[in-house]
């Protein structure tokens, strides 16, 4: 954890629920406000962080706001995830001009506040070489800007996260050469089994009486009987009677998705990454290792590493269950925030902070 012998404040770009800030206060980072345009994400990210909550599109807050924000700091440290959709290989038709925007302005911001220290977090894609001039102008930005950076490809399970996410980590600082800790779970991983099996058995369509994010996705006929032929541990859509399919399984071009979606996952790996629609079965393979149905909110939030006290919206049992697996799935985990927090400690010692 960072001591605080200099006056360090943080601002979260595109902070959504607060994934990154909760693990940057848990190493003892003074983030003191976030960004994002999502105003429904504003009780949640205040209710677990002390942090104000700016509801705004980046594109229209302006560098001289965001400088106020670090009034008196001795060091400033911008951090962010700029929206990811438009670099991810699920995104078929490939990003347009218009959701280039937010990381161009990332890389204003940086030129004209010099933060002491930069860190981004977006999907693999974005390093893809040539494809995505966007970063490689951000790169630039660095450089012209007087930092070292460094930026690397992770899978969240070699820190202990409990789910196979690969990301793009970016590190940079204007005080000397910044990286990323090294891993420290590339054997030893933490599992399914490790982040939800205590958790009572749940039915789908139904809501614990303990904990209103244990709830799990009311499932119709066809997927039930589909999830109740689908073998326990890591089974897929490959053990069905052919009256089970899609219609686009059954095509050579659809052979392909058995094993991908419909599936469930593995109690002694981690899991498959989660992403917004991770509470739906036919969504990918988000199928419990056992019970017969899709995960939950509450199993979903400690696979992305939330704590149980972590609160997402004001009241629970009123939203939707898809607003709150939004939040989920959008979120960087908890504990990804923590492994980029104590890379920028382990930097400002080593540079004399």
């Amino acid at each position: 954890m960072i001591k605080q012998k200099q006056k360090i404040k943080v601002v979260d770009l595109f902070c959504g629920i607060g994934g990154l800030t909760h693990g940057l206060q848990l190493e003892g980072f003074n983030v003191v406000a976030g960004i994002d345009n999502d105003v429904t994400c504003k009780f949640g990210y205040e209710a677990n962080n002390k942090a104000r909550f700016v509801a705004n599109d980046i594109s229209n807050v302006s560098s001289s706001e965001i400088s106020e924000m670090f009034k008196g700091a001795d060091i400033k440290v911008l951090v962010g995830c700029a929206p990811c959709q438009p670099y991810s290989g699920l995104n078929r038709k490939g990003p347009t001009e218009d959701k280039m925007t937010p990381l161009k302005k990332f890389g204003e911001y940086v030129a004209t506040l010099k933060p002491e220290i930069v860190s981004m977090e977006n999907v693999r894609g974005l390093a893809k070489e040539n494809k995505y001039p966007v970063f490689q102008e951000f790169l630039q930005t660095l450089t012209d800007h007087g930092y070292q950076y460094e930026y690397v490809i992770v899978d969240t399970s070699d820190y202990g996260i409990p789910q196979k996410r690969h990301r793009l980590v970016l590190l940079a600082s204007r005080l000397g050469p910044i990286s990323l800790i090294a891993p420290t779970h590339t054997t030893a991983k933490v599992t399914v089994r490790d982040a939800i099996s205590d958790l009572p058995p749940i039915e789908d369509g139904v809501i614990s009486a303990f904990d209103p994010l244990h709830r799990a996705v009311k499932m119709n006929d066809l997927n039930k009987k589909r999830i109740k032929a689908t073998p326990s541990d890591g089974g897929d859509a490959s053990a069905w009677d052919r009256s089970l399919l899609p219609a686009c399984y059954l095509k050579e071009s659809g052979k392909s998705y058995m094993h991908t979606v419909y599936g469930r996952m593995r109690w002694d790996e981690p899991a498959p990454t989660m992403t917004t629609n991770c509470t739906g079965l036919g969504n990918g393979r988000f199928g419990h290792p056992e019970q017969h149905r899709a995960i939950t909110l509450r199993e979903a939030a400690r696979i992305q590493t939330f704590p149980d006290t972590y609160k997402f919206t004001e009241n629970t049992e009123k939203v939707p269950t898809t607003h709150i697996a939004k939040f989920i799935g959008n979120a960087v985990p908890v504990d990804l925030g923590r492994v980029i927090g104590k890379s920028i400690s382990q930097h400002l010692a080593l540079a004399g902070y």
